[in-house]
């Protein structure tokens, strides 16, 4: 489809999707920054503390030279458990990608597709044979490792890659598999692990087989930091191998290779080691909800993936690059078309795993695409929900009998509480609130949160405050109430986001994210004096939270 006038254009066909900015600066009809479901990125780290004390650096970060690669790289083991000889740290693993090709891989290397782009693409730029095992289709794109073995050994390969969980798809072989297949080509020149979303599994506790790699004389893991931590801005990575193969890359690259925001992202991580496991158990439940959510649409296939994103396919004769372009022009959203993908065809999407509220603007997207002109384009995921106000009576709390509860939706119930004398359709579940959810009434002024109050309190008598909204003014005679039953009090009006807000995030409507445009001028920042490097966050200084304390 062709973008009419002051509407976004679609992104240029290249091997990689374009970046966030030139997409931005690309597309002057945007209004807002789009919902970014391109690139797969941690939506819940850093935490804001984390951004707070970066921005409290800021001047110190870029005005002075980072420490060089071998200290940073020293700080890494010791959070991670590892030797710092058999570390090699990169400006991005597609640094550390270069150069394994360049050193390590001498004539052919086997690679499963689609996979990717870098490890087909950066061989053939070189003008190694690249042997391509296509991956199935029709087994959801998995690795049979004793094929894939049959399949080197025909092709005569000297070096194998493997991406673990594999992208685009997000399959996953577990740890003894991966093990297995390292026995199994140990006379092979190199075998290569790339483990850049192995945070992201939960299928199994530890995964990684980077302390295999330690100790075998042909086995490199690579690793993505940018990935896992949500900062792809940063670009930062590492390779875990023997301290002779490490030795071999780390020789070869500056010794002033990273910039001074990944190393204090490094030196960070201990004290925030809790909140970053929080962030991975946060996106692999909106994982489990996305594919939920995505498989419900009829006609759509959606792989199952331990990865931080989900492969899908599109229905016979819809195609994916019109359906980029709608998905942007319309409804701005940018997701990754994989026609471009070596193996793949342009009948497959890659979308990122993101928080609920931006899952049902795509599902709504994908449904005004796909069911165009056959009836089921207006059907909704969820009960409209039509807003009233209702009569001050309607906030009385009911004494001595209990609300009912009702299930929202049969995949994953939600509850709405449901007092006598009330219409049922006044409530909905308020979806930005973690888990346990928030009870919204929907009024025509604002929404007014529910909660359970443990205690049983003195029946409330309630008086008008502007907005059509209620509070409690006294109390009434006790009126008792069972233990068990909860009572449900009004609390004033409230739109703050349970998180405080993250000026450093982009794209979306997620209000546990606060958003702001990175190419606004007129944001302006201001910085305390004191500038001394990387300064010490205990969870104590004023106007400081610790992470497991806020609200």
């Amino acid at each position: 489809m062709s973008p009419g006038a002051g509407e976004a254009g679609p992104p240029r066909a290249e091997a990689h999707s374009p970046s966030y900015f030139s997409l931005l600066r690309g597309s002057p009809g945007l209004r807002e920054a789009p919902v970014d479901f391109c690139i797969p990125c941690n939506p819940y780290f850093p935490t804001p503390e984390v951004f707070e004390l970066l921005q409290q650096n800021l001047t110190t970060i870029l005005k002075y030279y980072p420490s060089d690669a071998g200290t940073i790289a020293a700080e890494l083991g010791s959070v991670l458990g590892l030797q710092p000889q058999t570390l090699v740290m990169g400006n991005g693993s597609t640094e550390l990608i270069t150069w394994i090709d360049h050193l390590l891989i001498r004539d052919s290397v086997a690679v499963p597709v689609p996979t990717f782009g870098r490890w087909t693409d950066q061989p053939l730029e070189t003008g190694k044979r690249v042997d391509m095992y296509r991956l199935p289709e029709a087994r959801g794109f998995a690795l049979d490792t004793d094929d894939f073995v049959r399949f080197i050994r025909a092709r005569g390969s000297r070096a194998a890659v493997i991406c673990n969980p594999s992208n685009p798809d997000g399959g996953y072989l577990r740890r003894t598999q991966v093990i297995d297949l390292l026995d199994r080509l140990t006379d092979l020149d190199l075998v290569v692990v790339d483990e850049s979303f192995i945070d992201f599994v939960d299928e199994e506790h530890a995964p990684s087989v980077a302390d295999e790699a330690a100790l075998r004389p042909n086995v490199v893991v690579l690793k993505s930091l940018g990935k896992n931590f949500g900062l792809h801005g940063i670009r930062f990575g590492y390779l875990v191998a023997n301290p002779a193969l490490a030795g071999t890359v780390r020789r070869m690259l500056p010794k002033w290779n990273l910039n001074s925001f990944a190393e204090a992202v490094v030196f960070l991580l201990k004290e925030h080691t809790r909140a970053y496991q929080e962030s991975l158990r946060l996106v692999a439940a909106d994982r489990r909800s996305m594919l939920q959510q995505l498989s419900a649409l009829p006609g759509l296939k959606v792989y199952p993936s331990q990865g931080n994103f989900l492969l899908v396919r599109l229905p016979d004769g819809k195609d994916g690059v019109h359906l980029r372009d709608h998905l942007l022009s319309a409804h701005n959203l940018h997701v990754r078309e994989c026609g471009n993908k070596l193996g793949s065809s342009s009948r497959f999407l890659r979308f990122a795993v993101r928080p609920r509220q931006d899952v049902l603007r795509l599902a709504d997207g994908l449904r005004t695409y796909l069911y165009a002109g056959s009836g089921r384009a207006t059907a909704a995921l969820t009960p409209a929900v039509t807003a009233i106000t209702p009569p001050p009576s309607a906030y009385r709390a009911e004494t001595p009998a209990p609300p009912a509860y009702r299930a929202d939706t049969p995949a994953s119930p939600a509850y709405r509480a449901e007092p006598s004398g009330t219409p049922a359709s006044a409530y909905r579940v308020d979806t930005a609130a973690p888990v346990p959810p928030a009870y919204l009434m929907d009024a025509s002024a604002s929404l007014t949160p529910y909660r359970p109050d443990p205690v049983t309190p003195p029946a409330p008598t309630y008086r008008e405050e502007p907005g059509g909204a209620y509070r409690p003014e006294g109390y009434a005679t006790p009126a008792p109430a069972a233990p068990e039953s909860p009572v449900y009090r009004m609390e004033a009006p409230r739109r703050e986001a349970p998180y405080p807000e993250d000026p450093f995030v982009v794209g979306g409507d997620d209000p546990r994210h606060g958003r702001l445009d990175p190419l606004d001028l007129s944001t302006r920042w201001t910085f305390g004096e004191d500038t001394s490097p990387f300064r010490a966050f205990d969870g104590r200084g004023e106007g400081t939270r610790g992470y497991d304390r806020r609200s």
